[in-house]
């Protein structure tokens, strides 16, 4: 006879580990508290900090500029007063470019370089704060310099694409050639450098920490709507509050129309999903840089209404200006809104695996 078997005692059962949710599509647990979070410090609080630090700076720049700008008035009157004369009409501390008159490139790439390095400080300074690794607000990820190549070419590829159209249909004509010559050279790698810098800019400020941290913030929201789904849903709740913010920057663009605004918001969505299917912001700045550089130095169309210094060629657009941009460029163009849809496909279908660019605290 065989013996019976012996039921183990319940002390005696292994004990299974609890399955822990993810931290994507966490709610709330009892660790959380008033400014801590599953992600650390409260998004909420830390966009106070962030936007608190950004209104400090911009204040103590218009309060520099308004003493200098004193100075300067209490200045011109006593040595008007002294010659008899009426005292002269302030000019502006910063000069606007004259009208009709390419924009200069060189202050350009030195606001771009002050911009970007201001925020990329500040980014820093919240990565420290949060505890956070800073490659984590866009810059890190996956080959960089081949995503940012990569973008590049898709960028110069399709602005080219949307100028032959243009010029195809004799919507946009090329008068003739500006630079010859050591210039061309010249002139095409200070406005690259200068749009890399634009590019780094524009999509640090607008997709870096900002939608990171929105990002993160939104979690708790999307989990109530959808707990398998909430990375996924707080990303593009975040992703229409920085389009939106992108589009409201560029309405004080002297030069944009309504057709521009659409295809600038529709740049923004474009730049979102890059970050979405690829993990990082690198593919968006190539594509950025290489847009801005098609358009203003090697094909010499206005880029939002401006043209630049040292552009190759001088161009003129003719027809209805919803078909050819007018004085906007090529983004003034309805022609543009099908280039930007086909940015999206090229997207979906180059890059497979979405990458969420959001992750726990280290």
């Amino acid at each position: 006879m065989h013996p019976i078997p012996q039921q183990p005692s319940p002390e005696e059962l292994p004990t299974q580990p609890a399955i822990q949710p993810s931290p994507s599509v966490q709610d709330s647990t009892p660790g959380e508290s008033l400014f801590y979070g599953v992600f650390g410090l409260r998004a909420g609080w830390s966009l106070l900090i962030y936007f608190a630090i950004i209104a400090a700076i911009i204040g103590s720049v218009f309060f520099v500029s308004h003493h200098i700008q004193l100075q300067r008035q209490h200045a011109a009157a006593i040595a008007a007063a002294k010659a008899g004369k009426p005292a002269p009409p302030l000019e502006p501390l910063l000069p606007k470019a004259s009208a009709g008159k390419p924009t200069p490139i060189i202050g350009i790439t030195f606001a771009e370089l002050i911009t970007f390095s201001a925020f990329l400080l500040l980014s820093a300074f919240m990565a420290v704060i949060e505890r956070r690794n800073l490659s984590v607000f866009g810059l890190g990820g996956d080959h960089p310099i081949r995503r940012c190549l990569t973008g590049a070419f898709w960028g110069i590829l399709l602005i080219s694409l949307l100028i032959v159209t243009l010029h195809t249909f004799h919507l946009l004509t090329f008068d003739h050639l500006l630079d010859h010559g050591l210039s061309i050279f010249y002139w095409g790698a200070i406005q690259l450098f200068a749009f890399l810098l634009v590019g780094l800019t524009e999509e640090y400020t607008m997709r870096g920490y900002l939608q990171f941290t929105l990002t993160r913030g939104m979690v708790s929201l999307g989990n109530r709507i959808s707990p398998a789904h909430a990375r996924t849903i707080a990303f593009w709740i975040a992703a229409v509050i920085t389009s939106t913010l992108f589009f409201v920057l560029h309405t004080s663009n002297a030069g944009e129309n309504w057709l521009g605004l659409v295809g600038v918001f529709l740049a923004g969505v474009v730049f979102i999903f890059a970050l979405w299917r690829t993990g990082s912001l690198w593919w968006g700045i190539g594509f950025h840089m290489a847009w801005d550089w098609g358009q203003s130095f090697l094909y010499g169309v206005p880029d939002s209404g401006t043209l630049m210094e040292g552009r190759l060629f001088a161009t003129h657009s003719q027809g209805n200006p919803i078909l050819s941009g007018g004085t906007v460029g090529p983004e003034g163009s309805i022609l543009c809104i099908p280039v930007f849809l086909l940015i999206i496909l090229i997207l979906l279908y180059t890059h497979p695996s979405p990458q969420p660019p959001l992750e726990p605290l280290s």
